[in-house]
């Protein structure tokens, strides 16, 4: 246990500067729990690429995560369990060869699927792969035809309404849905027993109506093209193809994503490409180069995460105290330049005119940047703008990119300006606002105005930074709190909310900072730690943890830093907490804070537990005991 804050930034420290890879990266692993792990078995298997050591591996991990109930969850107070993940595990398991259906382990969540109601239940991206694996019928109907590539810009409904992440899973869906595809091999297993009332349908019944009312606009767009409806399959299924392999990165992967990846090797074999085609193989071997080892076992990470670790954790070093010119900041520095973004991205759609450049996420992440990556590392080069020349066109061409990238509204997305269309709040798809939208968010705009008011020379009186303002305080809850839609979920949107408000002039005094401030001294817990649950996502409204959470402590202490004038007793509280309990590892140590889908895809960032307990703590030494 440490027992001092200056004890505890030495500390953590010292385990950042021996962590950092030999290209100057920090490489923790993106764990998004067993579900990519059970998706790479069932490609191998599928492609019939026998790598036995892989899949054992694998296949052990995902058994080592199994409940007493036989369910696997996506996080430890996920009541009961999940009926998906479950379905995956189970089918992963059975097809790596290393257990039986008669195996108790499989026996136990068999009978789990079936007491909450079968493979029929599952989610649709599940069914999706249920179906081009041969173990579900594909729909007659899918209501989003591949010749949706095919609508202009200026249709109500097109490709580019979707979400960059939305679009990169649509595209091989488009075409493997017109294309009813699918792979079975000699030994894939027989899951149809886990039907309980012998259904194929993709959709209830609500659903297909939902799916009515954007059909029919789609379908009106269709009609307008002028040629032969077989013509007009034939080049949207080549639009979507070249879709694809326009946004390959280096290693052969779809947008360095392993969900579109795994997609895209399907969808390409339905048309015609064979199982050891070259650019298959490619993709596969640039799936399995994201391996991390996590507590010994091997896990297929959604993308890797080392541009994202690495701009926080050298920000955050050098706000500790760690000089620039330190060999660790040095190098972390040169692998960041290294990765800045000069091609040009879907993101240009709605964005013309406005010249590349800012960072992506992954390690060979190339021409897909986001806002909060660009922000990250512009944070970590600020120190040296004006002493290094070098930084200076980089720092100006992502600094530009990301004033940019501002919404109509005022607020910032992720990737892409704009794409927030009312009427694709019509379509029926489960978690739908994760996947279609990527509308101004309170975390995004928060990060982004605490890096133009902190950061850069823009005044705060500027129309962009107002309109931000406006935007943020717009977008806050009855009881003072944010959303945040890349985090669980409230703590991380107030955090990142009150961060960047103060960082724009808004006085301490403010009822949103002081209604925010409450908030978080409200739902602070009784050993001065604050912890968030995922069902937070699911219920649209915050769900506390019942257990204090390491980094969402950091996260609350830090935005209660920011907003006193000096240490309140909910402060000192929350600084006692990490400095006891940092040592502390229970299962809250690898519960998930970070999140793709609500849902379906939660993240536990390894480097969390670093990062963010550092930057509360130095900043709390900084404001109140220089």
């Amino acid at each position: 246990m440490a027992t001092s804050t200056k004890e505890l930034i030495h500390k953590i420290t010292e385990i950042l500067k021996g962590d950092q890879t030999a290209d100057g990266s920090w490489d923790y692993p993106f764990d998004t729990g067993v579900k990519t792990d059970a998706y790479m078995i069932i490609l191998l298997r599928t492609l019939e690429i026998n790598d036995e050591d892989l899949i054992r591996r694998l296949a052990e991990r995902i058994l080592s995560k199994q409940e007493a109930n036989g369910s696997w969850k996506l996080y430890y107070d996920e009541k009961d369990g999940n009926l998906s993940y479950t379905v995956e595990a189970y089918y992963a398991l059975l097809y790596s060869g290393f257990y039986s259906k008669h195996s108790s382990h499989l026996r136990i969540a068999k009978s789990f699927i079936v007491r909450n109601g079968g493979m029929e239940k599952t989610e649709m991206f599940t069914k999706i792969m249920l179906a081009l694996t041969g173990q579900y019928k594909w729909p007659a109907f899918f209501p989003l035809p591949v010749e949706l590539i095919l609508l202009p810009l200026s249709f109500p409904i097109n490709f580019y309404d979707f979400s960059v992440f939305g679009r990169a899973n649509l595209a091989p869906i488009m075409i493997l849905s017109a294309k009813k595809y699918t792979r079975k091999t000699k030994n894939s297993p027989d899951l149809s027993d886990l039907f309980v009332k012998r259904t194929n349908d993709f959709f209830s019944e609500e659903e297909k109506r939902g799916f009515e009312n954007i059909f029919s606009i789609i379908e009106h767009g269709i009609k307008s093209i002028l040629m032969a409806p077989q013509q007009v399959r034939s080049y949207a299924i080549e639009r979507a193809k070249r879709y694809m392999f326009n946004h390959l990165e280096s290693d052969g992967t779809f947008y360095s994503y392993f969900s579109a990846t795994f997609l895209m090797i399907f969808a390409l074999m339905s048309l015609g490409y064979k199982k050891d085609d070259p650019v298959i193989l490619k993709a596969v071997n640039g799936l399995k180069a994201m391996e991390s080892t996590i507590d010994g076992y091997p896990h297929m990470q959604y993308t890797t995460a080392n541009v994202w670790n690495t701009t926080l954790i050298s920000f955050t070093l050098q706000n500790a105290g760690l000089s620039p010119s330190d060999p660790t900041i040095i190098a972390a520095n040169e692998y960041l330049l290294e990765r800045e973004h000069y091609k040009y991205g879907d993101w240009v759609i709605n964005n013309p005119g406005v010249l590349p450049g800012g960072w992506g996420f992954s390690d060979i992440n190339t021409f897909n940047p986001d806002v909060d990556d660009t922000t990250a590392a512009l944070r970590a080069f600020s120190p040296l703008v004006t002493e290094n020349s070098a930084i200076l066109p980089s720092w100006d061409r992502g600094t530009n990119w990301v004033i940019s990238m501002q919404n109509d509204d005022g607020g910032w997305p992720a990737f892409e300006r704009n794409v927030d269309k009312k009427i694709m709040n019509l379509l029926p798809i489960d978690k739908a606002r994760f996947l279609i939208s990527d509308a101004s968010s309170a975390d995004l705009t928060g990060r982004t105005l605490e890096f133009l008011g902190n950061y850069t020379n823009m005044p705060i009186t500027s129309k962009r930074i107002r309109d931000g303002v406006k935007w943020l305080t717009a977008d806050q809850k009855k009881d003072g709190s944010w959303y945040g839609r890349w985090g669980i979920c409230y703590i991380y949107g107030t955090w990142a909310a009150m961060t960047g408000l103060l960082a724009t002039g808004i006085d301490r005094q403010h009822k949103s900072i002081q209604k925010a401030a409450s908030w978080l001294k409200k739902i602070q817990n009784k050993d001065g730690g604050w912890g968030e649950s995922c069902n937070s996502d699911l219920e649209n409204k915050y769900v506390p943890l019942q257990k204090s959470h390491i980094t969402q402590t950091a996260w609350a202490l830090d935005a209660l830093i920011a907003s006193e004038n000096q240490p309140t007793p909910e402060i000192e509280a929350g600084v006692r907490y990490l400095l006891q309990s940092y040592d502390h590892k229970d299962w809250t140590w690898d519960y998930p804070v970070g999140q793709g889908m609500g849902g379906s895809f939660y993240i536990h960032y390894h480097s969390y537990q670093y990062i963010f307990p550092l930057l509360a703590i130095s900043n709390y030494e900084k404001r109140f005991h220089r």
